[in-house]
């Protein structure tokens, strides 16, 4: 069965949190989703993704159809992006899946809105796509399935490099790969100093460390001088962001009314969130709750804050606090669309500009570089689920494709797989190192 084959390949989601794919591959839904919308602004590697592989990313689409028993299949992607449109769309018509086209928007990719962009439905507060009778894939994720039915285990990433460096481009490389590798591929960096955004720049994670890794769901890098307006902000201590938060916040609500969760219909509200900084003795539980079903997508603190505030972290440190204590708030209330909805969409030229980096978008044409590392990390956590326990010791010789950590048959995760030839270097409970 095609699940029992994910699992065995080690297939997660490629452009998220990386849900292993054979939990969804063994459901029952009624539609089968391809994420192709790409909104993170300066990431393009979906983009040449499908412009590459459109018959590939269908083969994997339809072998999700197959295994869930979905009758219907949607492949979402921003109708700007012509060259992929048309792409992928003979390959769609040809097995009877439809396109959903959509706007240049953000977050146009979060699942709940690519649901309701593309069927019409609304997942239930605090629910998941299955629950509405869809599957959701991202598009690496479902080329990664078509490869793994033929028994090839995912070894490599794709991705794009762009922002401060020469040469912004797309390119495979193995899993494991150290970021220096992907800055030196994209030609270096154009400044002395710089942060390095892993995954996009609204929800990716900040690293000045050119030592970290490519793990199974790594999208790129966005290079970013260490002085630009984002990396200072990203930087900021939380005792800062807080301090600051609870002297300035106004409560003029912009972060609420800006948020696509609550413009879908959902119990999200930033600014009651905020109110936490300032009742630090009491209430706190009460705002907290606002919290719950954030998506985490940014755009209230990098967007709509007229004062450069921080409500996406004060909702992120709320749902730890909600986590830590056992609660779990429900909403009462039906998910209803905001009437609003459709004219407070953000567009990404002007999410750009907001984020002072309209000079760094760029294409990052594919580059079919082999590139061979000396060196790979692989770190034993890469998905959500149990971390990875490994099964080769240091100075083993292992290939390309040998299984060197597994998960036990019974837990929620997946095997990882050496992603090169060589030597284990290192074996710890965070990774394994081959030297090539």
């Amino acid at each position: 069965m095609l699940n029992n084959i994910l699992k065995d390949m080690g297939v997660v989601g490629a452009g998220g949190a990386g849900f292993p794919t054979y939990v969804k591959a063994g459901a029952q839904v009624e539609f089968v989703l391809a994420n192709g919308a790409e909104c993170e602004p300066l990431l393009h590697k979906d983009f040449e993704l499908m412009c590459r592989y459109p018959a590939e990313i269908v083969a994997g689409m339809r072998l999700m159809m197959e295994a869930t028993g979905a009758q219907k299949g949607v492949f979402g992607l921003k109708e700007k992006n012509r060259r992929a449109v048309q792409a992928v769309e003979p390959e769609a018509r040809a097995h009877g899946i439809t396109l959903s086209l959509l706007g240049d928007f953000y977050p146009s990719g979060d699942e709940y809105e690519l649901v309701y962009s593309a069927t019409g439905r609304l997942i239930p507060a605090a629910g998941i796509p299955l629950n509405v009778g869809c599957v959701v894939n991202n598009v690496e994720t479902l080329y990664n399935v078509h490869f793994a039915s033929q028994g090839t285990p995912v070894l490599r990433k794709f991705v794009s490099v762009g922002g401060a460096v020469r040469q912004p481009k797309s390119f495979w490389v193995p899993v494991g790969t150290p970021f220096r590798d992907l800055i030196e591929i994209a030609g270096g960096a154009t400044t002395p100093e710089f942060g390095m955004f892993v995954s996009g720049i609204m929800m990716g994670t900040l690293s000045f460390d050119l030592d970290d890794v490519v793990t199974r769901t790594t999208g790129g890098l966005i290079v970013l001088p260490k002085d630009h307006y984002l990396v200072v902000r990203k930087s900021r201590p939380r005792q800062s962001r807080d301090r600051i938060g609870k002297s300035a916040c106004d409560q003029c609500s912009y972060c609420t009314e800006f948020c696509p969760r609550y413009l879908l219909g959902y119990d999200v509200q930033p600014h009651k969130v905020m109110r936490t900084l300032g009742f630090t003795l009491s209430g706190r539980e009460h705002w907290n709750q606002w919290a719950e079903l954030c998506c985490a997508c940014g755009l209230c603190t990098l967007y709509a804050c007229p004062e450069d505030l921080f409500p996406k972290e004060a909702c992120d440190n709320a749902k730890a606090d909600l986590r830590a204590a056992g609660t779990k708030y429900v909403q009462s209330t039906e998910v209803r669309v905001h009437p609003m909805k459709e004219y407070r969409r953000v567009p990404l030229s002007l999410l750009r500009k907001r984020l002072k980096v309209e000079e760094y978008e760029s294409e990052t044409p594919f580059d079919p570089l082999d590139w061979r590392p000396s060196r790979v990390r692989l770190l034993l956590s890469q998905h959500v689920g149990k971390p990875a326990s490994p099964v080769v010791t240091h100075g083993a010789a292992v290939s390309r494709g040998d299984r060197v950590a597994v998960v036990p048959e019974k837990e929620f995760g997946v095997p990882i797989h050496a992603s090169i030839d060589g030597r284990v270097a290192a074996v710890t409970d965070k990774y394994i190192e081959i030297e090539a």
